[in-house]
């Protein structure tokens, strides 16, 4: 256990600023929206270190208490590469979140800035769990304070989204449960001891029929948090229903539980499983780029279209996951926190006009360029981010996806003698293509043509609050499109490991800590009567 529980600082200081805003009375909204702002700043200050300190395969920063020892339950945090970046992204773009959401949320402010101060250490908790039930319950608890979002401060069609949402949500996730379950009790018949340490559980080695199931459950759970074509129905509704604020964070952070899900346990634990599933993965995420294209080019509503991209996005995420190749991954990786900048960026500014017209439909709009010229400018950065522009964060990743996947399609056909596999990275090209026609037909018809609407003729530019909620984006989005490689690195040797892991090449050592050590020696002693006890 370090000397400073760091990550166990930068994980709870957001349900610590809630509990602070507990005693804040509710009639005092701008205190408790600035009382908000602060403890996500502090929290964003606290995991700064983090992106300056871990960085590799091995995990640091790394946090351990007792808790139900006996059961193999433990408080178990730490960060890699891979799951930093995430981290870094949660605080960062939370504070963004709360300042964006200034005017937005209207009604019930305290109950809002409580439930997504309780979000984000829910987020981080299962960005940095060491311990599959510790991850568990922060995956599920994330679940509780997104549905009230929606729920309450949503549009019309709230409760349908909620509840689409949430048995979407809780029907993978009782499978993963039941396959963490399994995972656990095979290791006490194995060893002796139960133990949901991440570590130790890679000591586990299934056939490859067992290994499918297993990898189907966690598969499932993930791929409707991702969400990967077909379970991906459910998004859309809820991007639309979704406040500006709930839209943000479901977009920037939640969406990535999915992948992180697959990269750090669904694929590393099942290398065998995911060698038999990978093409069918590859397939489901080529669908799912185009679908999600073809679907948001029809889109009357603005947020609709942005959430159909999302699919589409992620889709680039889970081609580049399933090349299984470091190029491939490490562009994913690079995707992740790219989508959460562009698509964020995207609701914000969507948000934005929002706000000053209370419409999303692209008729509803038209000459907007002439009469709000900042807005158009910042909107054409993040148009252009989300496409994917060469010197823009988009084009890093979506160009090391592509060329990853072109490689994994050579290393086929080398042994196979099979061109199949080039349709699949040939496929995915035409996405990027799409995604060009759908983001600049809306930014066209919203901000040229002639500003015929008189309620478009009196709308205000972008003022301070605004500029300085895109700004930090706006420079992450030229940041990484520029100079991609200080994430590069970071993410190298954590993107190295689950690589091998993930196609057979090397098996986890397990990480078993003193305490743990200790018990497992304890039980198998032999009792006063000869027997193991």
């Amino acid at each position: 256990m370090t000397e400073f529980p760091l990550l166990t600082v930068v994980t709870f200081l957001p349900v610590l600023g809630a509990l602070v805003l507990l005693f804040v009375q509710r009639e005092q909204e701008a205190l408790l929206k600035g009382g908000a702002i602060v403890a996500s700043l502090l929290t964003f200050a606290a995991s700064l270190p983090l992106f300056f300190g871990a960085r590799g395969a091995d995990f640091s920063y790394v946090d351990r208490a007792d808790w139900i020892d006996a059961w193999g339950i433990n408080y178990h945090v730490g960060v890699d590469g891979i799951s930093m970046l995430l981290v870094v992204l949660t605080t960062f773009m939370t504070p963004i979140v709360f300042l964006g959401a200034w005017n937005a949320i209207e009604k019930r402010v305290k109950e809002f800035v409580i439930l997504l101060l309780v979000l984000e250490t829910a987020m981080i908790g299962a960005f940095v769990s060491l311990n599959l039930f510790l991850f568990y319950m922060f995956w599920e608890a994330m679940l509780i304070p997104m549905y009230l979002i929606i729920g309450v401060w949503g549009g019309e069609r709230r409760l349908y989204a909620t509840m689409k949402f949430f048995i979407y949500t809780m029907v993978g996730s009782l499978l993963m449960l039941v396959a963490i379950l399994y995972m656990a009790t095979q290791h006490a018949a194995q060893f002796g001891y139960m133990t949901f340490e991440y570590g130790e559980l890679f000591r586990l080695n299934f056939p490859l029929q067992t290994q499918l199931w297993l990898f189907a459950a966690f598969a499932l759970a993930f791929a409707v948090k991702v969400p990967l074509f077909p379970v991906h129905t459910w998004l859309p509704d809820a991007h639309v229903e979704a406040p500006t604020p709930g839209s943000v964070i479901l977009a920037a952070i939640l969406l990535k539980m999915g992948t992180y899900g697959f990269i750090r346990f669904a694929m590393p634990y099942f290398p065998d499983a995911v060698q038999a599933a990978a093409p069918v993965m590859m397939v489901l995420a080529v669908i799912g780029i185009i679908y999600g294209a073809l679907v948001a080019m029809v889109q009357p509503d603005m947020k609709k279209l942005v959430a159909y991209s999302s699919v589409s996005h992620l889709g680039f995420v889970m081609l580049g996951l399933f090349s299984l190749n470091e190029e491939a991954v490490s562009g994913a990786v690079l995707q992740m926190v790219n989508h959460g900048f562009s698509t964020g960026a995207l609701f914000l500014a969507i948000g934005v006009i929002y706000e000053r017209r209370h419409t999303r439909l692209i008729k509803d709009f038209g000459g907007l360029a002439g009469q709000i010229p900042v807005f158009a400018v910042v909107f054409l950065i993040i148009t252009m981010s989300s496409i994917g522009l060469p010197g823009l964060n988009g084009f890093v990743g979506e160009f090391l996806i592509l060329l990853g996947s072109f490689k994994n399609a050579a290393a086929t056909f080398q042994r196979t003698g099979s061109l199949t596999h080039f349709l699949i990275p040939v496929l995915a090209t035409s996405g990027v293509i799409l995604a060009a026609v759908y983001m600049l037909w809306m930014y066209q018809r919203v901000m040229f043509g002639p500003n015929k609407n008189p309620k478009n003729q009196g709308m205000k530019d972008m003022n301070l609050r605004e500029l300085v909620v895109m700004a930090p984006l706006i420079v992450g989005i030229f940041w990484i499109g520029l100079a991609p490689n200080p994430l590069m690195q970071r993410m190298d040797g954590a993107v190295r490991k689950v690589v091998q892991q993930s196609t057979g090449k090397s098996r986890m050592r397990a990480e078993v800590e003193p305490p743990a050590r200790v018990l497992a020696a304890e039980r198998m002693q032999p009792a006063q009567g000869g027997k193991v006890q």
